[in-house]
C-alpha cells in the first residue's frame, strides 16, 4: 500500500485534488460576483473541475486526462465567449484548465500539487498588488533591466562552457559571464531594497546581503549608484563598506568547512577586520539616516551593463596574469600568486592555501601570510573599483573604511609576530 492509497483507494489524492479545487475555486468565487452578469465559475465549478482531472487519471492514464482537459477548455471558451462583452480577461478559463491539470497530478504527486495550488491561489488573489506594482511603480526602465537580466541568466549563461580555456586554461566562460550576472543583480536588489525601503535604509541593507555574493562587484555597484545618485553618497558607502562585513563572514565559515587549523591561525585577523568593517558602515549609516529627509527613489537603470563587462573584464585579467605566475613560480609565488587571486576573488585564493595546510603541503602557521595578501589585493581591487565607477564622494567615504579593514587583518598578525 503506497502513501496514496489507504485501503487500496486512493483516498489521499482525490481529496488533495478537491482541497485545491476549493482553494482555487474560494478565491475566483470572490471575483465573479452576483446577479445575471455574475462570472462563469466558482468555488463548486473549480471543485468539480479538479476531481474531474483526478478521477480521469484514475479511471485512465495521460490520455484520458487529456480529452477531460479539452473538455474543460472547451466550456471555459463557450463562457468566455458568452461573457467577453463583461470580461475580456481569460484569467478564469485559463485557472480552469490549470485546476483540471492539478487534479491529475495530485494522484500522481500530492505534495507537488499542493505546492502548485497555493502559487496558484496566491498569483490569483495578489491580481491588484501586482498590476498596481507593474502599472504605477514599475518603470519602462526598470522592466527592461529585469528583461536584460533575465535574458542574461536564462538565456545566455546556460549555453556558455563551463570549462578552463585560453592561456593556462584559468578562463571559464560560464563563470566569467556568472560574475556578468551577478554585478546585474546586485545592481537590481539594491535598485530594489532603495525603491521599497527607501535610500537611506535600502541601500545598506542591500550592500551587507550582496557582499555574500561578492563585495567587489558590491563596491562598484554603489559606486555607480553613487553617481548616478551623488545624493545618495553615504548610503552608498556604507552599503560598499558593509560588504566587507560579509566578505569576513563568509571568509570564516569557508575557512571552517576547508581547514580548521587555518581558521585558528587568522581568527584575531579575520575578527579586526570584520570589527573595522562593521564600525565603519555602522558610521555612514547613521550619518545617512540622520539626514534631514529621505532620497527620492531613484526610477532610472537598475544597473550598468557597462559596469557589469568592465568588472568581469578585470577578473579575467586577473586570472590568466595568477595562473601564469603560479605556472612559472610554482610553491615559490604561493604568496604572489594568491595576492594576485585576490583582486579577483579572496575566497578562492584562501581556500587554495587552505587545502594545502589540510593535504600536509604547507604548515598551518605559513598559511596567514598568503590568505591575508589575497585579502589586502582584494581590497585594493574595491578601493580601484570605488575610484574608477565612482565619484570623488563616494571614494572619500569608502577607502578609509576599506584601509581600515586591511589594518584591523594585518594589525593581530604583526603583533603576533
Amino acid at each position: 500500500m503506497t502513501f496514496n492509497d489507504v485501503d487500496g483507494l486512493p483516498l489521499l489524492g482525490v481529496a488533495v485534488a478537491l482541497g485545491i479545487g476549493l482553494l482555487i475555486g474560494a478565491e475566483r468565487e470572490r471575483r465573479k460576483g452576483e446577479g445575471p452578469r455574475r462570472g462563469q465559475a466558482g468555488l463548486r465549478t473549480f471543485a468539480l473541475t479538479a476531481v474531474a482531472g483526478a478521477c480521469a487519471l484514475l479511471l485512465g492514464d495521460a490520455v484520458l486526462l487529456a480529452v477531460v482537459t479539452a473538455g474543460v477548455a472547451a466550456f471555459a471558451a463557450v463562457g468566455h465567449w458568452r461573457s467577453q462583452d463583461r470580461d475580456p480577461g481569460v484569467t478564469t478559463e485559463t485557472a480552469m484548465v490549470v485546476t483540471v491539470l492539478l487534479g491529475g497530478l495530485a494522484v500522481r504527486d500530492a505534495a507537488a500539487a499542493s505546492a502548485i495550488g497555493v502559487c496558484v491561489a496566491i498569483l490569483l488573489a495578489a491580481r491588484d498588488r501586482m498590476h498596481g506594482f507593474v502599472k504605477r511603480v514599475l518603470s519602462a526602465r526598470e522592466l527592461e533591466d529585469g528583461l536584460v537580466l533575465g535574458a542574461a541568466a536564462l538565456v545566455v549563461m546556460p549555453f556558455l562552457p563551463d570549462r578552463g580555456m585560453g592561456p593556462f586554461a584559468a578562463l571559464n566562460p560560464h563563470t566569467l559571464w556568472l560574475i556578468v550576472v551577478l554585478v546585474m543583480a546586485i545592481g537590481s536588489a539594491a535598485h530594489v531594497a532603495t525603491r521599497a525601503l527607501g535610500t537611506r535604509y535600502g541601500l545598506p541593507l542591500a550592500g551587507f546581503v550582496s557582499g555574500f555574493v561578492s563585495s567587489a562587484a558590491t563596491v562598484g555597484a554603489m559606486a555607480a549608484r553613487a553617481v548616478r545618485d551623488p545624493a545618495a553618497a553615504r548610503p552608498a558607502a556604507a552599503a560598499a563598506v558593509l560588504s566587507s562585513v560579509a566578505t569576513v563572514v563568509q571568509l570564516t565559515a569557508v575557512l571552517a568547512v576547508t581547514s580548521g587549523a587555518v581558521l585558528s591561525a587568522l581568527a584575531p585577523s579575520l575578527a579586526g577586520a570584520g570589527l573595522a568593517a562593521a564600525l565603519w558602515g555602522a558610521v555612514y549609516t547613521v550619518l545617512g539616516l540622520r539626514s534631514p529627509a529621505d532620497v527620492e527613489p531613484d526610477e532610472g537603470r537598475a544597473f550598468s551593463i557597462r559596469a557589469a563587462l568592465g568588472f568581469a573584464a578585470i577578473v579575467a585579467v586577473t586570472l590568466v596574469t595568477s595562473a601564469a605566475l603560479s605556472a612559472w613560480a610554482g610553491d615559490a609565488g604561493l604568496v604572489v600568486a594568491s595576492a594576485l587571486a585576490g583582486f579577483a576573488d579572496a575566497h578562492a585564493a584562501a581556500v587554495s592555501v587552505a587545502s594545502l595546510v589540510r593535504e600536509g603541503h604547507l604548515d598551518a602557521g605559513a598559511s596567514a601570510v598568503p590568505v591575508l595578501a589575497a585579502f589586502t589585493t582584494n581590497a585594493l581591487m574595491k578601493i580601484g573599483l570605488a575610484i574608477f565607477y565612482g565619484n570623488r564622494r563616494f571614494a572619500l567615504h569608502v577607502v578609509p573604511g576599506v584601509a581600515l579593514t586591511v589594518v584591523g587583518a594585518w594589525l593581530p598578525y604583526v603583533v603576533a609576530c
